[in-house]
């Protein structure tokens, strides 16, 4: 697998991570996991896909993402964003596109 371009982390805590807001992101990301787990997370995409999610728009609060984080299709697998109901979107990247 190829692994994720760059993305700039800022440790918070033990157990979370910060992709500061740059570029076309509305709102900045938000990471779950511990030093051993960002190890493999830094392996795929899906801490692109974290910044991706966090350019849709509508998006309230972060783009974030548990500690399960996966290249997904779209969103990564144990990614988590809440849209606004007006102004928002509606993305079947965000719940699975297996889910009928």
């Amino acid at each position: 697998m190829a692994e994720s371009p760059q993305i700039k982390l800022q440790k918070v805590d033990e157990w979370r991570w910060r992709i500061p807001k740059e570029g076309r992101m509305r709102t900045e990301g938000l990471v779950y996991a511990d030093e051993r787990m960002m190890k493999d997370i830094r392996q795929d995409q899906s801490l692109l896909q974290v910044v991706n999610v966090a350019t849709m728009p509508g998006i309230v609060g972060k783009s974030m993402a548990m500690p399960d984080i996966h290249w997904g299709y779209g969103f990564p697998i144990g990614g988590v964003a809440a849209f606004d109901v007006a102004k928002g979107i509606i993305s079947p990247g965000g719940v699975g596109y297996d889910i009928n």
